[in-house]
């Protein structure tokens, strides 16, 4: 909790004085983040959107109601999975990319070092890291949906009969603005505590290499934790508020 106080005190301060990361060290962020995923982000969605229409389809093939596949995958990939999915990836491959970085500094002195001089490691280190993955991510998550969908109608199409017109019409019809909103706003929450996670254990990182791989483990371990917790409570919350 402290170490989100000092995020979003350093956040206040950038806004309010403009004291804080560069736009160059923001867009070298995004540049290392965002193309490097996109890969196995597009890959696990497409696979998950397959694994949901296949499932789906078995069971709504019992009563004959094969033509909602589309309903069950889109909403399922725009509203939960593609944000999770992507979450997920992050987490292994960028949280702990963060925590690695700022764990070796933390060994080498040089946030020490920084401290001497009175920058503010936050400031310097996790804004421009963690405003990166929050950028990246609806780019991420919307293509990933996207994938999800299309990989859901070789299911649809291949496997119980659906034609290809009935699967598009019948995704339009079942995405709505909520879904995609919601779907949005849960994928940005996870990138925030996804960069959350990795820049504060690297920050609290001990001085030795196995210090550096323990802040690795630790930030992959916990980002995935607050991953599917998030997913869980927003999930109740806004069930109950009627989205």
């Amino acid at each position: 909790m402290a170490f989100f106080g000092e995020v979003i005190v350093a956040s206040a301060r950038w806004l309010r004085r403009g004291t804080g990361p560069r736009a160059a060290q923001v867009l070298e962020q995004i540049d290392r983040c965002g193309p490097g995923s996109l890969p196995v982000v597009l890959l696990s969605c497409a696979l998950a959107g397959l694994l949901v229409a296949y499932m789906g389809g078995a069971q709504l093939a019992r009563i004959g109601a094969q033509g909602y596949i589309a309903d069950v995958v889109t909403v399922g990939m725009v509203r939960e999975l593609a944000g999770l999915m992507t979450g997920i990836i992050l987490a292994g491959r960028i949280g702990s990319a963060y925590a690695a970085q700022l764990a070796t500094m933390k060994a080498g002195e040089e946030i020490d070092a920084l401290r001497v001089l009175g920058v503010d490691p936050v400031s310097q280190l996790v804004l421009p890291r963690l405003l990166a993955l929050v950028m990246v991510m609806p780019a991420l998550y919307a293509l990933g949906a996207l994938v999800g969908v299309a990989s859901g109608w070789v299911a649809a199409v291949g496997a119980f009969g659906v034609s290809s017109s009935e699967y598009v019409q019948q995704c339009l019809r079942a995405l709505r603005f909520t879904d995609l909103w919601i779907g949005m706003m849960k994928a940005v929450l996870y990138a925030a505590l996804v960069a959350m996670a990795g820049c504060r254990e690297g920050l609290h990182a001990g001085r030795s290499a196995q210090a550096v791989g323990e802040a690795t483990t630790t930030a992959v371990v916990k980002a995935l934790v607050w991953i599917v917790a998030a997913a869980a409570g927003s999930t109740v919350v806004l069930t109950a508020l009627g989205y």
